[in-house]
This record gives C-alpha cells, structure tokens and sequence, in this order.
C-alpha cells in the first residue's frame, strides 16, 4: 500500500506541476514576444511592399515629369538606404539599430510626400490610370503601415510590461533570462504636418 500510495503521489506531481507553472505564468514571456516577433513581421511586409511600388511609381512620373530630377532621385536614394539598414527581428532588441532602420523608413516617406501631388502640377498625370493605380496603392500601403506600427507597438508595450512585473519578472530573470524588452516606434517630428513641396522652379509642364 505504501508502494502505491508513493506512486499515486508522483503521478499527482507530475501532473500537477506543469499546471502549477502555467498558472503562475511561466509561458507569459514567450508567448508575448512571439506575438511582438509575429508583428515585427507584420511591419517588415508591409515597408517591403511599399519599397516594391517605389521603381514603377518612379518610371511613370518620369514619363511626365522628367524635369522634376531632384524628386525622383531623392525617392530612389531614400528607398535603396531602406532597403540597405538591417530589419531581421533582432534589431528590435538593439535600440541603435532599431533607431537607423526607422529613420531609413522615415526618409523614405519624406521623400515620397512630393510624389502624392505631382499631379496638380502635371494634369497629364492625373488621367495616366498606371499613376493613378500605383498612388492609390501608396496610400493603401501608408495605412497598412501606419496600422502595422500601431499593433507592434501594442504587442511590444504588454509584452515589455510582462518583463517587470510580477510574477513573469520572476521568470525573466532566470528560465527566460535571455528575453530582452524590445524597442517602439516614435512618432517623428512634423509627422502630423502636411509636408512642404517645392518642385523645380522656373520648369513648366511638358506639352503633350
């Protein structure tokens, strides 16, 4: 009986364990920095989709606006230094390298805020159903991105919560020891202003 009794006890153990460190939120961690990973992953996508818009949009204005140089070098420059900065998740981690690959995907809006009104200084542009598409498609993405950012931060704000506080700052400290906070995004300065546009003085529209 005392045999029995002993092995009854080590099941109840085993058993019971486990659900013991569920409940006092040993899985917490890790299942918060996926969700902030997994949104991580989101971001890139949607910075990914945006950079791939960039060299059609570029063409098409080209056709009609050659003049306008300085714009459209501006936005090929800014979108190869995006695409240039480190944006695996492990700069999430890294605030120095988290900081380069913002301000690389902030210059890239600011280059391409002139693009979004061309077409009042070229008409032509406006019944050009290619520009049309791929502007449309810009300030789809620039949402998309703009809602990406938002659901990071989220995940990235209750899972950096997760690391300091208790009971999870328990764990964090020793079995997830190696779970580090993770950077947000910061609203840039002026991101709420319409942006300034100055195109190539003194060069009217090309006559079509």
């Amino acid at each position: 009986m005392t045999i029995l009794t002993r092995r009854l006890a080590r099941l109840a153990l085993l058993i019971i364990a486990p659900l013991a460190l569920a409940a006092c939120g040993i899985n917490t961690i890790p299942t918060q920095e996926e969700r902030a990973k997994a949104q991580w992953a989101e971001v890139q996508n949607q910075y990914q989709r945006r950079a791939d818009l960039v060299p059609n949009l570029v063409a098409t204005v080209k056709g009609y606006a050659a003049q306008e140089s300085n714009v459209l070098i501006a936005v090929t420059q800014a979108r190869a230094g995006a695409l240039q900065v480190k944006s695996d998740a492990s700069i999430t981690t890294d605030p120095a390298a988290f900081q380069k690959y913002a301000a690389a995907q902030n210059s890239l809006s600011l280059a391409l805020a002139p693009m979004r009104v061309l077409q009042e200084n070229y008409p032509d542009l406006k019944s050009n159903e290619n520009f049309m598409a791929l502007q449309s498609q810009l300030e789809g993405t620039e949402n998309r991105i703009a809602i990406a950012r938002r659901d990071y931060n989220e995940a990235v704000r209750d899972f950096n919560t997760t690391l300091r506080t208790f009971p999870q700052v328990i764990w964090a400290s020793t079995v997830h020891s190696g779970s580090k906070r993770m950077e947000l995004f910061q609203a840039t300065a002026g991101a709420q202003s319409a942006p300034s546009v100055d195109f190539a003085p003194g060069s009217p529209p090309p006559s079509k």
